[in-house]
């Protein structure tokens, strides 16, 4: 596979290039728009991937999750709203040898009956806008604001987008807030996914988790797994082993 020059890629003033530490892998952002943080890199890294799965993700950005999971995977279809964004996970695939593995497409995933062919994917990913409309300081950049406030999507609608996607035993992922998680396992209920494995997010130990990442299974029995809460910090403020082992920096017993 051809290698890209990296330091030849030309940018705009509003782009940044980041490395993504994996196979010499890096993504364009921009700085208008939402660039991905932590959140992203924790869902990619939750499932337990067996190398077959035909991945479906639900709002993909600029693409980074592709990007981190591409050799995981048999293939992954990747849907974004925002142009703007779309055009750059795009490119970013291209620029990345991805194209035989990844699929972007522009469209609004609450019209996914127009974007998928139901019950063909193995497994769905989604990290979703975390906020109600009115609730938490909203962005004065509308791409800002769709990626963290249900501006163009619900919770709703990831799920029911989600059940239409996936296979009879498919799995679902998503990363979202603890606070909602009642309103999380309801609405997951209702599309008939039920929730399978659970962890907990927290910046330090003893301290009140931010985020949880779930598993649930399209037609699955009840009976959910409780992981032990993911650290991300030491007392000293350093990255844990988990975490750096995550990012790529270091192994988990190093």
């Amino acid at each position: 596979m051809t290698r890209t020059d990296w330091e030849s890629i030309p940018l705009s003033p509003e782009e940044r290039l980041d490395d993504l530490m994996v196979r010499d892998r890096h993504l364009i952002q921009n700085r208008q728009e939402f660039c991905f943080s932590m959140d992203a890199v924790l869902l990619a890294h939750f499932p337990q991937w067996r190398g077959r799965e035909r991945v479906l993700e639900l709002g993909t950005g600029t693409g980074v999750i592709p990007l981190l999971i591409a050799d995981e995977v048999k293939c992954i279809t990747a849907l974004e709203i925002n142009p703007t964004m779309a055009r750059l996970a795009a490119r970013n695939v291209e620029l990345n040898h991805l194209a035989d593995k990844i699929e972007v497409i522009e469209g609004d995933y609450r019209a996914i009956d127009q974007l998928a062919t139901r019950e063909s994917f193995d497994y769905v990913l989604a990290n979703p806008p975390y906020r109600p409309v009115g609730r938490g300081k909203a962005s004065t950049l509308s791409g800002v604001a769709r990626a963290r406030h249900e501006v163009a999507a619900t919770l709703d609608d990831v799920c029911r987008a989600a059940r239409f996607a996936l296979r009879f035993g498919g799995t679902f992922g998503l990363i979202h807030i603890p606070e909602r998680l009642a309103e999380i396992f309801v609405c997951l209920q209702k599309y008939q996914l039920e929730p399978k494995r659970l962890r907990l997010v927290a910046d330090r130990a003893g301290a009140a988790p931010r985020l949880v990442l779930i598993e649930a299974r399209q037609g699955g029995q009840p009976g959910l797994v409780v992981e032990s809460t993911l650290i991300v910090r030491e007392e000293t403020g350093a990255y844990t082993r988990e975490l750096l082992a995550i990012y790529g920096m270091e192994g988990p017993h190093d």
